[in-house]
This record gives C-alpha cells, structure tokens and sequence, in this order.
C-alpha cells in the first residue's frame, strides 16, 4: 500500500521529535551524573541523583521512549563514558556492586512510563493524580530497581541477600523524595504540555 506523501514529513517529523526528546532526557540523566554521589558506608552502593532522571524519563516521555532515555545511558556508559556519578564509566562498572542497579534503570523507566500512561494520567483530580503518579514512581523507579539490583549486588560481593536489602533502605528516604519531586514536576508538565506523553 502506497504512503500517502502529506503522512510521510508527519512521521517524519514525529520520529525526528521522539529521538529528540530521547537524547535531550539522557543527557539529562548524565548531567545529574554530575552531582558528587553519598557513599553510606554499610553498603557498597552510593545515592545519587540520576535515578530522578529515571523517573522523569519514564514519567514524562512514556514507557518506550523513557526507556530508551536510560537504556542509552547504559550503553554509553558500558561504551566506556564517564557518565555516572561520581565520572564512573565503562564495562567494568557492571562488573561491581552497583551494575544492577543501573540495569534496572531501563525496566524502572519503562514500568514508571507504562504506569504514568495508563493508570496516573488518567485521573481527574489533582490528589488522584498525585498519589497515583507518586505510586508510579515507587514501583517502577524505586522497587523494581532495587530488584534488580539487590540480588546483584548480593552476587558480586557475597553480602546476605537479607543483609544487601536491610543495607539498601537507607536509599529509601531519598528515593521517596525523588519520587514526589518527580510527580509533581510531571503533573506541571502535563498539564502544560498535554500531549508529551506517548
């Protein structure tokens, strides 16, 4: 079936958008790289900022085009960038402690992003959304990345898997921060640029 020539500059353009916004929300992740990470000292994995830029990415783009903001970060970063925290980069960073967790980045952007399209901007009143939007990002930013990168942490240190999970609730107070500074900074964008999610 022949493409009609009016549709072919629309898709066009549209695909020139999607890679746009995917670029512009990876050097978004990277930049937050730049942030010094905190280093708890009971467990080998640091809190930094970049996880946000997880959050928004899935919470702002959609689930496909928010994962493949954080899946090209990791290829990036497995293609030797300095692109985490703290000027970390390379294939070597998934051999340590901290490699699931920056796996788990791709799944928590694409749950966040699944969540966001399909249960949070749904809702017409601003608590609904809030709440909804906020549980997004829990469950796709923050617990899916932990299960990933719990077990993998576990794995390459050799720490308990209970004693890897009870050191990782440290982050929690930070992740939920993230998350809320995330839903509303989605609810403002949505609602001024309602058709950004895709």
């Amino acid at each position: 079936m022949n493409t009609s020539p009016i549709t072919r500059p629309a898709r066009s353009a549209s695909a020139t958008k999607d890679t746009v916004l995917v670029a512009i929300f990876a050097a978004m992740i990277a930049a937050m790289g730049l942030v010094p990470p905190i280093t708890l000292g009971f467990i080998p994995v640091p809190i930094t900022l970049q996880t946000m830029g997880v959050m928004l990415a899935g919470a702002m783009l959609g689930p496909v085009r928010g994962m493949l903001s954080a899946l090209t970060i990791v290829v990036l970063v497995a293609a030797g960038l300095p692109l985490l925290s703290g000027g970390r980069g390379g294939l070597g960073v998934f051999a340590g402690p901290t490699g699931g967790y920056l796996l788990g980045w791709v799944l928590g952007a694409l749950v966040t992003g699944l969540l966001y399209k399909y249960w949070a901007l749904r809702h017409r009143s601003s608590v609904g959304r809030f709440l909804s939007g906020f549980l997004s990002a829990i469950i796709g930013g923050v617990l899916l990345v932990y299960c990933v990168g719990i077990p993998w942490t576990t794995m390459v240190t050799g720490i308990p898997m209970g004693t890897s999970a009870i050191g990782s609730l440290g982050f929690l107070p930070g992740d939920l921060l993230k998350a809320a500074i995330t839903t509303l900074v989605a609810m403002t964008v949505h609602r001024s640029y309602s058709g950004l999610m895709k």
